[in-house]
C-alpha cells in the first residue's frame, strides 16, 4: 500500500506520528530540521518523495510560529524536489480563533495561514475539530475536518457512568451543537448550557446555568482548554448549583499559562483529552488527566485516502470504545 506513499514527522507531535505509523505498520521517513543561530530553519527529506503521495504529521501548536514556519519550509522542500501530493495531517489548527473581524482593522488569520499553506504546495489538509468549521472555505485545496467527540464519548461510556444521571454540559452559547452531538452519542441525554459572558477586564463571568444540574454527573464539552479560566470557571459554577461531580472534555489541550495552577487544585472528576497537541510533563502528573489518541482514526483517514475510500466511515468508527488506546495515562 505505501510503495507510492511515505509518512514524515516534524517537530510538533513526533509521538502521535510514531504511533500512526505503527498502527499503519510502516516506518517514518528519513528527515532533517535544523535550527541556526540566527533563528532561521532548515526543514528538508532525507528519503526520496519523488512521484510519492507524501503526508506530514503536524500541529500548528505552541510555539505556533515555529511550527507553522518550520511547515511551510517542509513542504516548500517536497514541493521542490518532485512530491506528487502533499497531505498535511495538522490534527490541531493553530490561528482558528482569528477567523473573523471581530471589530475594525482586525486581521483573519486563519485565512491567512490557509492561503500560506496552499501557496506552498499543500494539496490536501486533515484536521480535527476546526475551532469554527467555515476555516475549511478559507483553504483552496482539499478540507478534511474529523470530529473527536465520538472518541470522547467512547472514552467516557467506558467509565460506565449511570447514563440516567448524566447531563451534558456547553460551557457557552456557542457550543451547543459540540454538546448535543455528544449527548446523542452517549444515549440522548439532556444538555445543559452556561450563560457566559466576559467582562470589561476580559475575564469569563458566568451569569447563568440554563438546565437543571442539582445531583447529576455534568459532563462539560469543549473543543479546546487554553488558559482553562472558562472551564473551571464553569466547573465551579456547576458545582454551586448542586452538580454531583464534574468532568471536562476537550480535544485539544492547549494549557497555556495560567491552565496548571488553576488545574492543580483539582476543579474537575476527571480532563478527558486527545494527544492533538503534547501533554506536558506537568500535567501529566495531575491525577485528573487522561488522554485518549488519535492515531487510530487518523491512520484510518490516511489509509483510506491512499486507497481511494471514503472518509465517512472514520466518525463512526471511533466512536466504538474498543477503539480507545488502553494504554493512555489516567
Amino acid at each position: 500500500m505505501f510503495e507510492d506513499a511515505i509518512l514524515f514527522s516534524l517537530s510538533a507531535n513526533q509521538a502521535l506520528a510514531e504511533s500512526i505509523a505503527d498502527h499503519l505498520g510502516v516506518p517514518l521517513g528519513a528527515r532533517s530540521v535544523k535550527r541556526f543561530p540566527s533563528g532561521e530553519i532548515l526543514a528538508e527529506p532525507i528519503d526520496t518523495v519523488r512521484g510519492k503521495q507524501v503526508f506530514i504529521i503536524e500541529s500548528t501548536c505552541p510555539p505556533v510560529n515555529e511550527n507553522l514556519m518550520e511547515t511551510l519550509i517542509f513542504v516548500d522542500a517536497l514541493k521542490r524536489a518532485s512530491a506528487k501530493e502533499i497531505n498535511l495531517i495538522v490534527p490541531y489548527f493553530g490561528y482558528a480563533r482569528q477567523d473573523r473581524k471581530a471589530k475594525p482593522r482586525q486581521p483573519i488569520t486563519a485565512a491567512l495561514v490557509a492561503h500560506l499553506l496552499t501557496t506552498a504546495g499543500v494539496d490536501r489538509v486533515v484536521t480535527v475539530n476546526l475551532h469554527a468549521a467555515q476555516i475549511q472555505g478559507f483553504f483552496s485545496c482539499l478540507v478534511d475536518d474529523l470530529t473527536a467527540v465520538p472518541l470522547l464519548g467512547a472514552a467516557l461510556k467506558s467509565e460506565g457512568i449511570p447514563k440516567e444521571n448524566l447531563i451534558i454540559v456547553s460551557p457557552d452559547h456557542g457550543g451547543v451543537k459540540r454538546a448535543r452531538d455528544l449527548a446523542s452519542i452517549m444515549g440522548n441525554c439532556p444538555i445543559a448550557i452556561i450563560d457566559k459572558r466576559r467582562s470589561q477586564s476580559l475575564e469569563p463571568e458566568v451569569m447563568a446555568i440554563i438546565g437543571d444540574v442539582s445531583g447529576k454527573d455534568c459532563i462539560m464539552v469543549d473543543d479546546m482548554i487554553d488558559t482553562g479560566r472558562s472551564c473551571v470557571f464553569g466547573a465551579n459554577a456547576l458545582r454551586n448549583a448542586g452538580a454531583k461531580s464534574v468532568r471536562m472534555l476537550a480535544v485539544h489541550p492547549i494549557l497555556s499559562d495560567p491552565c496548571y495552577d488553576l488545574f492543580k487544585d483539582l476543579p474537575f472528576d476527571e480532563v478527558i483529552v486527545t494527544d492533538s497537541v503534547p501533554l506536558n510533563e506537568q500535567f501529566s502528573k495531575l491525577p485528573i488527566m487522561r488522554v485518549v489518541s488519535l492515531a487510530g482514526m487518523l491512520s484510518e483517514c490516511i489509509d483510506r485516502i491512499i486507497r481511494n475510500a471514503p472518509l465517512s466511515v472514520v466518525f463512526d468508527a471511533y466512536g466504538n470504545p474498543e477503539s480507545i488506546n488502553k494504554n493512555s495515562p489516567k
